[in-house]
Parts: C-alpha cells; structure tokens; sequence
C-alpha cells in the first residue's frame, strides 16, 4: 500500500459496472459539516478519470450537482452515490451531510457501506473537532464499520500534522490510541510571505518513499538523508501500531528482538487489521489545484480502499426473516443466491419521479423483473407497512444530475431504481416467490415539532399528497394529526431538518404552508369539590324540553379519566334518561368547563332531578347534563393539566453541570444522573412538555453538538397556578 504508481483509472461518460463482488469497494464519508467531503470526492473523482480537469462529467454538470436545495444551502442535506473505478475496482462512494439534523442519512450510508473515511478539517480546533466529530465517530463504532481518517484543508496556516494525529488518536482512539497512527505524512514546501508552507506532497512511511504532488501530477521520489531520521520516528511508531493488531502473536516478539519485519507483511497485517476494523490509518488529502490531474493524497486514498478496505464479502450481511416474522437461515453474497436487496434512500426527480437508491445483499436485480416490496411499517411516523409486488423500472448509476443506464447490479452492488411507487426508505426488494425481509436499522427519533396548515384552500388539498410524499422520502420524520389539539404536526431532528422539509413541500411538491405554534395536550380537572345544576325547561308552543338533574363533582387521582355513578332515588330522574344525563357529561368534559380543554380525573355523582312525562326527553337530559356540570365548574378550582415527559439526556461529562441548570430553568426536576461510558454521563428528568419543544436545537447549543437526549410521556400534572392563568389569558384572547 502506498507503492503503486498511477492504477488504471476509470473512463469518464460511461457507467461503472461490477461482475464480482470482490471487485466493489463501498465506502461512505462521513465527517462534520464543512469538513469538505464532497470536494474530496470531486477529487477522487478526477484522479479515477471519472470527471475532467475542470471537475465536470462528460454529459454536462458537476460531480456535486445532488439537489437544488443542496446549491441554495450551500451545505449537503441528503445521501449521494458517485461510483468510480480504480484498479480493475468499482468503488461506490458515498457522500453524507456532516450537519447533526441529517444524522438519518448518514445511518443510510452506513447501512449502505461497508468501510468509512472518516473526514476531518485540519482548520478546526481540537475541541471543536471532538464536539462536532465524536458523535459520528460513535455512530460508525456502533455498527462496526471499517474506518481511516482523512485530514482535508491542509493549506490553513500553522497546521502541525504531528499534533493533529495525536489529538485524534486521544478523541476517538478510547482504549487503544495506538490503533490511530498516520500511514502517510505531508512533506512541506517553500514558506510563502505570510510565514505559510503548504503541502506538496507525502511520506509512504511503510515504504520510506515520497510522493511528490507539486507538478499537478504523482511523481515518486526518494527521501534524501536529512528526512530519514524523521521519517524513521514515525515510522517505528506506525510499525509497533501494525504489529500490536496482528494475528501473528510472534510478530511482535520478532520486532522487539531485533528482526525487521518485511514490507509485505507488514502491509498484508495492515489491510487485515483495516478491513476488521481494528485499525485506523490517517491519510491526508486536498484538492487538484487548476490544471492538475490529480489532487495530493488522492492516489493513496484510493489504494487505501481499493486494498485496505472490505469487500462485500467480508461483511455479514443482516438477518432476515420472512415478511410474517420467521427466522430465515443468513443470506451471502452471492449473485447468483436468492434476491434481497433493501432501499437505503429514497429520493424524487422532477422528470423521472421517485428513484430508490438500493443496496443489493444476495442474488442480482435486473430491470422490468417483478419483485416483492416488504416493510417493516412506522406507522407511529406516517409511514404504512408493505407487502406488495413491483415492477422493477430501469436500473442506472447516478454521477451529479446524469443517470448512466444500468443492465444489471449485482449482490454487493449499488444501483437507483425508477419508478418503485410502493417502496420506502427501509423496506426490502425480494423475490416474489420467496419473500423476504430484512431486520432494519435504527432510524434517529425527530424531537423538534414543526406546527403547520394549508396556506389556502388550494394548498389544502395538495398538502396530504405533499406530506405523504415527503414521509415517504425521509423515515426520520414523523407525521402526526394530533386528535387533542387537531393540529398537523411534522417532527424534525432541527432547526436544518425543519427548514428542508418546509422547502421541498413548497418546491418540489407545490404547497406553500404557514407554520404555527404547536401546542401540547392540556387537560383540566377540578381541585376541589363541587355541585352543580343543570336545569333545561323551555315552553314555546308544541313540544316542550323539560330536564332538571343535580350532580356533585370531586376530583380523582391521576390517571382515573371521567367516572360516573348515579345515585338517584324514588325516580326522580327516571330510568331511561340516567344514560342521557352522563352521556351530555361526557360531551361536556370533552369540551372542558374551563379553558377548552378535555376534562379528566373527576367523579360526577347523579343525586338529583325533575322529568315531565311529556315534556322530558334523551336531549333534554343530555343538555341538562352539560349544564350542571358547568355549573359546578363555575364554583370550583379548575386545574390546568399538562404533560409531563420522561426526558433522558446523554452528555459529555463536562456538559452535565449546564445541562442539569438548563433543565431545572425549564421546571424540570432531575431524577437521577449515572454513567453511560467513558466520559459520558445520562442524566433523567421530568420535564413538562411545554417547555422542551426547542429542546433539541437548544441541547445541541449547550453541549456544542455532543449531547443527544430521547423524551416519553410519563403523565399528566397540575401546571403552577402563574403559568396556568397566562395559559387562560392567551386562550380567552
């Protein structure tokens, strides 16, 4: 690794195909906003041949042309596929937003890949890269992804590349810094004026050899006498780390006697310890300058995936069963296996309609094959369970806007899919003779509510479809039609999410909407006991209303709903009306006594009343009902009741004093705190609901982006008697 001239590079304007899975590489990058992953696969682009000098495709465009929000954001929003070739190798990479609120698709690619460069801007300070970068870091870790680190802006000034290691291998090498050592190291060039020396190229510390990128183009070079020494330090160390990760126990004993390791071995126990994952090497790359052919690092980079990275054959595929639940034995990567693919992304063209982005596990997907579409339903986010056949429409390899056709993809293999109008995000393409379903992936809970309604009648009846379609796109939002405050309710993972979705509702799907503020599920009870009248006698000519009951009302515990007891003696109320009378109750509650709210956790004791034998009727009863219950209202404390969630915040250890200070400033009370992990602390509370609608934008501002919390109801209780009467204030105004 690190030895190779120029591999064959892919040629430009035509699609990149695979016929084994040995021969494809998918990996993601992932990194913090800003990082710049996506000129670095602009680069990587124009170092395979895939693009020209000017960094366009053949056919028109830029690499990067994903989305028109993307060009207007200036910041990635949505998972991308540019395939390329490098050495008889098809890579798939994976390109995804940095920004906290897109942490869905960056779950996607991960399901998507099976490796990761994990990019990282040497501009940033040390703290910021651990706020911005641990909690992606954690995210790869959690799913065991092969992992390398690529450190991008190289030109800012007083970047020491030495110091920057270190701190990364302390920020995400955990128990086992050693396992984060550079493969590769800038070679410096001339100071300019401002006291800055840019890179111009790299040391290959396993083969002591120098890649200069100063011409535009790679020319290998060896080290003269006074690199050596410098060369050897770091060397050594990079060696020790090889070692340390190898399956050959006496490896190291060889070392530590004296033997010197040959390079093959030391580079065949490099790409095993890569490949599990137990192992992360740190590259560096930047982009071509104008005219150059190729941009620093990017030649290593792509022996590094090419050699050090897995191959779909090495990662065990995950379980399936079948649609109804039954375990299925674990498929392989097998083209010619049977067919389970799954949709990672789902996305919309305005010219061809909705394309999946789908990742082939076993068999091979062709075009115009009928398939069977099975998924797992969240039905808690608006999205509906599958079990359905489609028609698979053309198959193609996306690069910037150009869709180049496809005849087949492979298990292993990438491909988008038009036309698929049942498939989601998540589900599972099968054959329709062996359905299939795969287990899922974890998709992030949106916490931030966006309240919205049509704009206009017009609006009003596009905004369905709208929002299905959106849903549709995005599983990491949540549809909601709140029964209580019959209010339409969209939630976001942020303020960035939020702002997306309200773009492409207006944009891609025509419906312009307000947002409005969202309002949480108050209740009322009374605080006191209680009686009440409810007299309805009217004589108008004709038929008359005639209805008189008595009621006493007490509150109940939490919990208790509306409860209804008749105590009527001697009919007074006579038998048939009793239902009547507790059916207006009921109606009434529902309406609330107070501020409009639903009336719970009270008992409505009947003692009391007056039928006519003519006059007396189900109505009439039922607003006597009503009636009395108002009544009692009017002379009792009525208790406003709001919800209360059971709030979970995970945090850096340094964060849990304002963390803790912030909640209790939100009227929450703190539970109890624990460790959650080297350096992390869980802190839980109960907080009302009202006060945590921003919380997940403000938990973010607070932790410097390394905090992430998840909430559950708990119940409903009595809001302090200052908040309740502003409550009131707004709602009579």
């Amino acid at each position: 690794m690190g030895d190779k001239a120029n591999a064959h590079p892919g040629a430009a304007g035509r699609a990149v195909t695979a016929d084994q899975p040995s021969s494809v590489r998918n990996v993601v990058l992932v990194g913090h906003s800003g990082s710049g992953k996506t000129t670095l696969v602009e680069a990587l682009a124009l170092t395979a041949g895939a693009v020209n000098r000017a960094g366009r495709v053949e056919e028109g465009g830029t690499v990067s042309d994903y989305d028109e929000i993307e060009h207007r954001q200036q910041r990635s929003v949505q998972l991308s596929l540019v395939p390329i070739e490098w050495g008889g190798c098809k890579i798939n990479v994976l390109d995804t937003p940095g920004y906290a609120d897109f942490v869905g698709e960056l779950r996607a690619g991960l399901r998507a890949a099976d490796a990761a460069l994990f990019v990282v801007s040497a501009a940033q300070e040390a703290d910021a890269i651990a706020g911005s970068c641990r909690m992606v870091w954690e995210e790869c870790a959690a799913v065991g992804t092969p992992r390398a680190i690529v450190v991008t802006h190289l030109d800012t000034a007083r970047v020491d590349f030495d110091e920057l290691t270190r701190v990364l291998a302390r920020i995400f090498g955990g128990d086992d810094p050693d396992a984060i050592l550079p493969l590769y190291v800038p070679v410096l060039g001339p100071q300019t004026p401002d006291g800055h020396a840019p890179a111009t190229g790299l040391v290959g510390l396993l083969t002591r050899k120098i890649f200069d990128y100063a011409s535009g183009e790679r020319k290998e070079n060896p080290p003269d006498d006074a690199q050596l020494p410098l060369i050897d330090e770091a060397r050594n160390r990079l060696i020790e780390g090889i070692i340390a990760e190898s399956e050959d126990e006496s490896l190291m004993d060889r070392y530590l006697g004296g033997e010197e390791i040959d390079l093959k071995t030391l580079i065949d126990d490099l790409e095993k310890a890569v490949a599990r994952g137990t192992f992360h090497p740190v590259l560096a790359a930047a982009p071509a300058a104008p005219g150059a052919k190729q941009g620093l690092g990017t030649v290593e980079l792509l022996e590094l995936i090419t050699r050090g990275f897995p191959t779909p054959l090495e990662r065990e595929a995950p379980a399936v069963t079948t649609p109804d639940g039954k375990p299925r034995p674990r498929i392989t990567c097998d083209p010619d296996g049977p067919l389970v693919a799954e949709v990672v992304k789902t996305s919309s063209d305005p010219y061809v309609g909705r394309i999946s982005l789908v990742r082939v596990f076993s068999g091979t997907l062709r075009p115009d094959e009928t398939v069977h579409v099975s998924g797992h339903g969240l039905a808690d986010r608006g999205h509906e369970d599958h079990d359905v056949d489609e028609r698979i429409g053309a198959l193609s390899a996306p690069f910037g806007k150009q869709q180049r056709q496809l005849n087949h993809c492979i298990a292993g293999d990438l491909a988008c899919v038009a036309k698929l109008s049942r498939a989601e995000t998540g589900d599972t393409l099968s054959s329709k003779d062996d359905p299939l379903l795969m287990e899922s992936w974890t998709m992030p809970d949106p916490l931030l509510p966006l309240a919205i309604q049509a704009h206009s009648k017009a609006d009003e009846d596009k905004l369905s479809q709208g929002l299905a379609r959106l849903v549709a796109e995005d599983p990491t939002m949540r549809l909601e039609q709140n029964q209580d405050t019959h209010q339409v309710v969209l939630w976001c993972l942020g303020e960035a999410h939020k702002d997306v979705a309200l773009e492409r509702l207006r944009n891609r799907y025509g419906v312009q909407v307000d947002v409005v503020p969202h309002k949480v599920s108050l209740r009322e009870t009374f605080g006191s006991r209680a009686a009440g009248r409810g007299r309805h006698v009217k004589q108008s000519g004709g038929h008359g209303q005639y209805a008189i009951c008595e009621i006493e009302v007490e509150p109940l515990p939490p919990g208790s709903g509306i409860e209804f007891v008749d105590k009527v003696v001697g009919g007074a109320v006579p038998r048939q009306f009793i239902p009547s009378v507790e059916k207006g109750v009921r109606a009434q509650a529902a309406r609330g006594v107070a501020a409009g709210y639903p009336l719970v956790d009270v008992r409505v004791t009947l003692l009391d009343g007056k039928a006519h034998s003519v006059d007396s009727s189900d109505a009439a009863f039922q607003t006597a009902g009503a009636l009395a219950l108002r009544e009692a209202a009017a002379d009792a404390r009525i208790d406003l009741l709001e919800p209360v969630a059971e709030v979970q915040v995970l945090v850096p250890d340094e964060y849990v004093g304002p963390v803790m200070s912030d909640l209790s400033g939100r009227r929450g009370r703190v539970v109890g705190t624990e460790q959650a992990g080297p350096g992390r602390t869980l802190v839980r509370a109960d907080v009302p609901e009202i006060e945590i609608g921003r919380y997940a934008v403000d938990l973010r501002s607070i932790s410097h982006g390394t905090g992430r919390f998840d909430r559950s109801y708990a119940r409903h209780e009595a809001m302090p008697p200052q908040v309740a009467e502003k409550i009131r204030e707004r709602t009579e105004s």
